[in-house]
């Protein structure tokens, strides 16, 4: 089993990013997953799980989330197109796009009143927790996701 959690997340206009960021959120975002996946080719037993994490954040589409959108894409990229290079292994490839999730990667630099605007944008009127994310990984990576492969699950309250 494989999870692809590791993320970073500045939010800023495209106009106002600079280099040193956008290369940080791509190492840390994109080629982190890249790299883990190439290793994971190599060595994960036939029958095993991958899940990447992208995020919700893309279907939304907000001012300021630009370069981490444009991350989170190629994993997105990556997981429906591995999937089918794994072809014949019995390897399933998935991602999970959570929501805002009180953790402190979205907490981070936002304001009370951002917060608690991102926590009633969702029909679920609340800001995700880690176990509601835990639960969709742990379906991911078991058996009553058989037949699951090549997908993304977004896991946002309904949001996008």
């Amino acid at each position: 089993m494989l999870v692809n959690n590791a993320g970073i997340l500045k939010a800023a206009p495209l106009a106002e990013h600079d280099d040193d960021l956008f290369e940080r959120t791509f190492a840390i975002n994109t080629r982190g997953t890249f790299n883990t996946l190439r290793e994971a080719a190599a060595r994960m037993n036939d029958g095993g799980r991958i899940v990447n994490f992208s995020s919700t954040a893309l279907a939304l589409k907000l001012p300021g989330y630009a370069i981490y959108n444009a991350s989170k894409a190629a994993v997105e990229a990556f997981t429906a197109v591995f999937a089918k290079e794994l072809r014949g292994r019995n390897i399933r490839v998935n991602a999970v796009a959570p929501g805002p999730v009180a953790t402190e990667l979205f907490l981070d630099g936002k304001s009370e009143e951002q917060i608690q605007q991102f926590a009633k944008m969702p029909p679920l009127e609340r800001l995700g927790q880690p176990n509601d994310i835990a639960a969709v990984v742990a379906f991911l990576a078991g058996t009553q996701s058989g037949w699951v492969n090549g997908q993304v699950l977004r896991a946002n309250g309904g949001l996008a």
